[in-house]
């Protein structure tokens, strides 16, 4: 194709309106190569980093391949984790807009599996889930794939390296062998080969290129000693003052030590590992992202698949053994046309795996000289949001117009003053202004939602 608006791809004008209503109105490069291709119905393996537009290369294509009338499972889409998963079911719903009665559910683990159960019972279009839950729900015989049309891979090298292989194997083997399969990676291992060899038919592979553009995510390394890595933390953060930066850490322990320690200077952090329960990790994604909270404290569950735009600064207070990983990890910044700063920790014993990652990336990363001492009196203001939590959500037919709606009619909250608003299944969440957070909060407790009283709190 010879331009990257949508508007050129063969769409319904419905279709067209709703994109362009979400602000989209060019493709991404992944979106200009691939989306003509899966809109023909080929196979196809693209290898592009988190946060290319891959989702919506995939989901146009498979809401093209649905039939509304039919309540059986279509399309299914595989991710490593259960925040990719919501994820990308956020963004399909989004991108189904224009078509009615479109039933989009996840299925994966962490979560009781009895609900889930109950709503494959009710029939659904489009499955999003980890591999796991998803060979359990087939084991069971409640999930049925025998009238799928397109099979989607996303991240198939993370879930590779997560030990899933045999899972995917065992899913794809529960699938009709006529089917459209998408496979998205941001890597190439040989397991990624065998399984396209296995399962696609005479797939095109088309490739972005994954190296990190100077010109918009300037890389540094602070060469500093191990056992004062949260001192550096904490004065990369005071002298950058950045609104949204994610520090890696390697381990789940190494988040909770590094929490605690920045607490010393006065630098309020959220914590994302595994240890975490689902409502625990939605809630702290949440605050990061509607920007009630600053910085984000993460093991490498973060580093990929999550949808974060507007992060200013990623550091690593741990280099990964895996120079691949680094990649991920700083890809998290500099996204959406912004700039970006990601700042390594690097001591004496962290050279080697720095010098893997400078072969990697086949420059060197340039040190900085140090930064001015941390002090708990020198920190950015707050965030400027703060998180309210709403107890009902979809489930309860919630929608975002209608929790917009409570806070600002008559004579109540300025709309200005509200940010970002999701909704779970069983909760909504509302970014407001700090300042007016109580007004918000006693508004909701003493106002009703579609007629309902619902208890509401700050978080």
């Amino acid at each position: 194709m010879t331009t990257s608006l949508f508007s050129n791809l063969n769409l319904p004008a419905a279709a067209l309106t709703n994109l362009a209503q979400m602000g989209y109105e060019q493709m991404t490069p992944i979106q200009q190569q691939s989306l003509p291709l899966v809109l023909s119905g080929r196979d196809l393996i693209a290898q592009a980093q988190t946060g290319s537009g891959k989702t919506a290369a995939f989901g146009i294509g498979m809401l093209e391949t649905l039939n509304p009338r039919l309540f059986a499972v279509q399309g299914l889409v595989l991710c490593p984790t259960r925040e990719l998963a919501g994820q990308v079911a956020g963004e399909l719903r989004k991108l189904a807009r224009y078509l009615d009665n479109i039933k989009i559910i996840t299925l994966c683990g962490g979560q009781p599996i009895g609900p889930q159960i109950g709503s494959l019972e009710h029939g659904a279009h489009i499955v999003v889930g980890t591999p796991g839950r998803l060979r359990d729900h087939l084991r069971k015989e409640t999930l049925k794939l025998d009238r799928l049309s397109m099979l989607v891979l996303d991240e198939a090298d993370r879930m590779l390296d997560m030990g899933f292989e045999e899972d995917i194997r065992f899913i794809i083997g529960a699938t009709p062998a006529k089917r459209q399969t998408l496979l998205f990676s941001a890597t190439y291992p040989e397991q990624i080969e065998s399984i396209s060899a296995a399962y696609q038919y005479d797939p095109v592979r088309v490739s972005i290129d994954t190296q990190h553009d100077d010109s918009t995510i300037e890389q540094k390394v602070w060469y500093c000693d191990s056992k004062h890595k949260a001192a550096a933390v904490a004065a990369v953060l005071q002298h950058f003052a950045p609104e949204a930066a994610i520090i890696f850490c390697n381990t789940k322990q190494g988040c909770n030590d590094m929490a605690n320690a920045l607490r010393d200077y006065d630098l309020k952090s959220l914590s994302l590992h595994g240890d975490l329960e689902q409502r625990e990790r939605d809630q702290v994604l949440i605050r990061f992202s509607n920007g009630s909270s600053r910085y984000l404290l993460a093991t490498d569950v973060a580093a990929r698949g999550l949808d974060i735009d507007a992060v200013d600064l990623v550091i690593n207070a741990d280099l990964p053994q895996d120079p691949a990983v680094y990649t991920h990890r700083v890809g998290r910044t500099g996204r959406a046309g912004r700039k970006g700063i990601a700042i390594c920790l690097c001591g004496e014993r962290d050279k080697h795996r720095l010098q893997r990652i400078e072969a990697l990336q086949s420059q060197p990363i340039i040190a900085i000289d140090n930064l001015p001492t941390a002090t708990p009196d020198r920190n950015p203001a707050p965030a400027e949001m703060t998180t309210l939590c709403i107890a009902g959500g979809r489930k309860d037919k919630l929608r975002a117009g209608d929790i917009l709606g409570a806070l600002t009619r008559a004579g109540g909250i300025d709309a200005k003053q509200i940010g970002k608003i999701d909704i779970t299944d069983h909760a909504c969440y509302v970014a407001v202004h700090r300042r007016i957070a109580a007004d918000a909060l006693e508004q909701l407790k003493l106002g009703k939602i579609k007629g309902r009283t619902f208890r509401a709190r700050r978080i």
